[in-house]
């Protein structure tokens, strides 16, 4: 059973304030000077079809700081880090479109996310190590790993 745990050491989440109008509306996801700025050496987007968990990886040496714009997700982060308060500890965030925010990840984190409703899930995630296939410092965790033992399920309430 994973270690619930409400913040885990490190993790920095800033709400997204969206400025609505009769144009549309307009939101700043990352800015000099906040806390989740990081060093940006690359940006990505991707697109997540409807239920699909993609889960875990972790850095050993990245920043990944995530934004999801379209749709919803539900975030899962896994404390590797053996020198950290919250080792071990897992924390869950719920965030899209309707309830935006920007999520600094730190290495050493685990992280992934599970697509929640019946419509694509779109992520804007930027990186503070350009994506080099010869010095990947990307590790792989399965989804379903008994250390972690997250249980994905989606639970009526």
């Amino acid at each position: 059973m994973p270690k619930k745990v409400d913040h885990i050491e490190g993790i920095i989440v800033k709400q997204v304030v969206q400025h609505d109008d009769d144009r549309g509306f307009f939101a700043e996801l990352v800015k000099s000077g906040e806390p989740t700025f990081q060093t940006i050496l690359q940006t990505s987007y991707a697109e997540t079809y409807p239920g699909v968990v993609k889960a875990f990886h972790w850095h050993k040496r990245q920043w990944d700081v995530w934004a999801v714009i379209k749709g919803s997700a539900r975030v899962v982060l896994y404390d590797l880090r053996e020198s950290s308060p919250t080792y071990q500890g897992v924390q869950e965030l719920y965030t899209g479109e309707k309830n935006m925010q920007v999520i600094a990840i730190p290495p050493g984190v685990a992280h992934g996310y599970q697509v929640l409703g019946d419509t694509a899930m779109g992520i804007v995630y930027h990186t503070s190590e350009a994506y080099d296939p010869k010095d990947n410092d990307e590790q792989r965790i399965p989804f379903d790993d008994p250390a972690i033992g997250f249980d994905w399920s989606v639970k009526n309430r």
